[in-house]
């Protein structure tokens, strides 16, 4: 299971920031947290793609040098409830409907940005990055030596 990750975040192929800090565990937990959240059943949310875990902050990533000076950016991710009116059909009034969503947002170089996920693209995210973590801690050979890139 990865543990000690950094994650470099890139935006239209330049670094962007660096986050991380012995994230990897708790990528691994939330992803399995996405998924056990989206099999269950529940009356207050009944579409899947607004069931998340619990916890109102997903996760907070910062960058913090060895001698503990937070740097290089900042990657979090929080549930909100997003009020939506449905126009009524055919004389009604209509009806608000609550969603759930997941927003990610980074900040890096003085510059933030967003994204606005459902429980779907946010698993999908985070089991994502949880490869890429185990496939760059996988032994790799080269020639008669092992390395891990």
């Amino acid at each position: 299971m990865p543990y000690e990750v950094t994650l470099e975040l890139h935006r239209d192929g330049a670094l962007y920031g660096t986050v991380g800090e012995r994230c990897g565990w708790l990528l691994v937990r939330l992803a399995k947290g996405v998924a056990e959240a989206r099999a269950a059943s529940g009356a207050q949310w009944p579409d899947p793609d607004d069931r998340f875990p619990d916890e109102e902050e997903l996760f907070a990533f910062r960058y913090r040098a060895r001698n503990g000076v937070v740097s290089g950016g900042e990657l979090r991710c929080q549930l909100r409830t997003i009020p939506i009116w449905i126009p009524a059909q055919r004389g009604s009034s209509g009806e608000w409907r609550l969603t759930r969503r997941a927003f990610v947002e980074a900040w890096g170089g003085g510059v933030g940005m967003r994204a606005v996920l459902t429980s779907a693209e946010l698993g999908a995210f985070v089991a994502a990055l949880v490869t890429e973590a185990e496939e760059c801690l996988a032994p790799q050979k080269s020639g008669n030596s092992t390395r891990t890139r």
